[in-house]
């Protein structure tokens, strides 16, 4: 992983994946989950904000016909910590009973949003049901989380960039950085 510092909107700290990093990462996902799902079109699920870049690349190197739907969740709000309380705020708009649907997510911290999306998700009854993860913190999860697809275990550390914010801000850089800042911590 890259050591150089992010430019962009102010200083969000060094950066921890560079944007050659992500797209080598991005290309591999979609090759394996090509290759997973041939002659099947899966129903790719975002979790926003944060897997709108991720998602949007991730289609693009998946060489598979693919749907979209997206969902909204919250159990950070404008902190750096997770509340602990898990909260849908925009829901699918398509039905996912007999499915082939990939949960895509930003970033796993303790697993508890992943759980509760899992058996929210699982009770519309689709096809298949697997995670693709771009980032995972190592050490943080509860239990053993089962994931198919993961882009990088990354220390548990607050990042910022790549769709990943504090605040709404650093989404728009190329690159994920090690968030640094004596506020929210």
């Amino acid at each position: 992983m890259s050591s150089e510092k992010a430019s962009g909107n102010g200083d969000p700290g060094p950066v921890l994946i560079s944007n050659t990093e992500l797209t080598a990462c991005v290309a591999d996902l979609g090759n394996r989950i090509t290759a997973d799902y041939r002659g099947r079109a899966p129903l790719l699920v975002g979790v926003l904000k944060g897997a709108f870049m991720f998602m949007a690349d991730l289609a693009r190197a998946i060489d598979l016909p693919v749907e979209f739907d997206f969902m909204a969740v919250s159990s950070y709000g404008s902190s750096t910590r997770t509340s602990g309380v898990v909260r849908i705020v925009k829901d699918l708009d398509l039905d996912l009973a007999g499915r082939d649907v990939i949960l895509v997510e930003d970033i796993i911290d303790s697993g508890l949003t992943l759980n509760y999306l899992r058996k929210n998700l699982t009770a519309r009854n689709p096809a298949s049901l697997e995670v693709c993860a771009l980032l995972v913190r190592k050490g943080r999860q509860y239990e053993d989380l089962d994931l198919r697809y993961v882009g990088f275990e990354i220390p548990p550390e607050f990042v910022v960039g790549y769709g990943l914010d504090v605040g709404e801000r650093y989404r728009q850089l190329p690159h994920v950085c090690q968030y640094q800042s004596s506020k929210n911590n």
